[in-house]
Parts: C-alpha cells; structure tokens; sequence
C-alpha cells in the first residue's frame, strides 16, 4: 500500500509516519512538508510541498491513500494568511486527491469543528459541528469540514475518514508547543513538577487529550480499513483542574474565565503571548466526545492515558525537547512562529 501525509513534519506527523513505517502493509510512505527535514525514517521519503499552491496531484498519484494533515496555528495575528493554510488549502488537497484518483482520503479534524455542547456527558460524531465563533481554529476546522462534505457529494467513489481528536501531546512535540501556544517569554522551569503553584479552575474547564502515538495508530488503522465517516479519538480520564493540578502538583483556585479571558487578550494584542483568547473559549465550550465508535470500528484502543500524554510534553518543555523537523526542532534554527504548524 502507498500512503502519502500532508503536513508529515509536525506533532502528529512523525508519529504517523513511525506508525506507518513499521507496518508491513505499506510499502511507500511519502512525507509532505513545506522544507526538507533533516530527519530519516525506515521508508519515508521526503518531498517538499506547499499545500497552498504547489501541484499536489502530482505528489498524490498512484497512491492508495492520502492523510491530510497540514494546518497552520500561527501566526494568529493574520488570519488571512491561516485562512490561506487551513481552508484554502484544504480544498487544494480535496481536489488534488480527485484529479490524481486516489481511492481514500484521511482528514485530520478536531474536537474543535464541535458546535459548543455538554460537559456533564459525552456526545458521538453526530453533533453539530458548527465550532466555536471566537476562535479562528474552530471556526476553520468547520468550515473544511464542510468542504468535505461537499467533495464527499462529488465524489462517492473516494473512501473519506475524518479523524476528530481531543489535544494532541508527546514528549518530542514540546517546543512546538511552547512556541506556539506559551510564546518564547513562557520560562521552560514552569513545567516542572511542583513548579506551578496553582491550577485555576473555570466553569466548563472539562477537556480531552490524547497522546500523538495514540492518534498515529488512529490514522493507521483508519488508512488500513475500510471505514468511513467520522470518528472521535480522545484517552481517558477527562482533564479538568483537580486532574492538572495532581499533574502538576499544584493545588486548585477557583477564577472567572472574563479574568483569564482579558488577561490573555491583553497579553495577546501586546503579543507577549501568542494565543488569543478564542483557544479558550473553544476549550471552555466544547462538548467531551464519547470515542465508542473508535474503538469499535477502528479497533483502535490508546496505550497511554491523558495525564501520561500531559506529563510527557511537560516533561519535553522542562527539557527543551524536540526532532530535526522544522516545526518541532528546538533551539535557534526552529521554524520562526510565521511558519506553518504542520501536523
């Protein structure tokens, strides 16, 4: 089997192409990323590609399967330019996978495509998934997911699965992380154990997360099978303060979310951080996912738990770890925060 990934350089890329390298039933994996990485993997070949207006049928044909991944996160002062990454480019891959008659496509959704629901129960793939209308993220991962709707409408013969994960951490992805989402101001000390003293607790502060190795066996089994349609992805327990605070070792103190929601707009149009509050909003929002489909369909049960995700890209920040990658080296020669956030 040939498999190429769009945005095979990032968090959820390297992992997937590890996963799919060691399966005997792949024969060809080619990794798509803006820039050449500099690291080697057991039969991946690496192509450099731009998914916003370089030639991708090209790249795509002859193959079994196409995973897109590729997504942009920064830089969040422009959404035109993410606009340009997320949805534009979206919809380049969509029809590159039909010019090129690709048989079955993968996209990597999210949690974040969900229209805002409860936290007190879990909800399956049929909920609205209309995102959250402050956070640019949530609002690009629905409107490509309705772009797959429609290229699902013109093209019946192609075989489309949506992964829809909670997030998404490893050890390896820790510097990606902090750049994109703490900023370079953000001290590495922070996240040791024992080294935050409070976890603050909001209302609706319930979420998933899941690690990247987990989420690659996803993509695996979803690329091997003949599945179709939408699928949840999250490890268990649910996140909430008393959990972080355990992970951590901090202890919980309960704030209002306006005050975390203007410190974090303040500190955003200051650009001393780089995530906008609508990050916050969505993760506030969001409906906790019930990942029985997953399991039953896919076959695909996690190996590790929430908190071993959360405490293994903790562990990664503390270390200032990463892979010679351009979104997940560490140190000067990263990709600066304009570059894409692939994977």
């Amino acid at each position: 089997m040939r498999v190429v990934v769009t945005g095979a350089s990032g968090n959820t890329g390297t992992s997937l192409l590890r996963r799919l390298g060691e399966d005997a039933a792949i024969e060809r994996i080619v990794g798509l990323s803006r820039r050449k990485p500099l690291l080697e993997l057991p039969n991946v070949e690496w192509r450099s590609a731009d998914v916003e207006h370089d030639d991708l049928a090209s790249h795509f044909a002859g193959t079994d399967c196409v995973v897109h991944l590729a997504w942009r996160i920064q830089p969040s002062h422009d959404l035109e330019a993410l606009r340009r990454t997320n949805v534009l480019g979206s919809e380049r891959v969509f029809r590159a996978v039909a010019e090129a008659g690709v048989p079955a496509l993968v996209h990597a959704s999210s949690v974040g495509t969900y229209s805002p629901g409860p936290k007190s129960r879990r909800v399956d793939e049929s909920w609205p998934t209309l995102g959250t209308p402050t956070s640019f993220y949530a609002r690009h991962k629905a409107e490509v997911e309705r772009a797959l709707d429609r290229f699902e409408r013109e093209h019946p013969e192609t075989r489309v699965v949506r992964l829809r994960p909670g997030l998404i951490f490893k050890r390896s992805s820790a510097e990606e992380q902090r750049r994109y989402f703490l900023g370079p101001l953000f001290p590495r000390l922070l996240a040791r154990r024992g080294a935050v003293a409070v976890v603050p607790d909001m209302e609706g502060l319930r979420f998933q997360a899941v690690h990247s190795d987990d989420v690659a066996d996803a993509y695996r089994l979803a690329v091997l099978g003949d599945a179709r349609g939408a699928f949840n992805v999250a490890a268990e327990p649910v996140l909430d303060a008393p959990a972080l605070a355990h992970a951590l070792d901090a202890r919980v103190v309960s704030v209002p979310a306006w005050l975390v929601r203007a410190g974090m707009t303040v500190a955003w149009r200051a650009r001393l951080q780089p995530t906008p509050s609508g990050w916050l909003d969505m993760g506030l929002s969001v409906p906790l996912m019930d990942t029985r489909r997953a399991r039953e369909e896919l076959g695909w049960h996690p190996k590790r738990s929430s908190l071993e995700a959360i405490r293994d890209v903790l562990g990664g920040i503390a270390g200032a770890e990463g892979e010679p990658t351009p979104p997940l080296e560490p140190g000067p020669r990263a990709e600066a925060p304009r570059q894409r956030a692939l994977g």
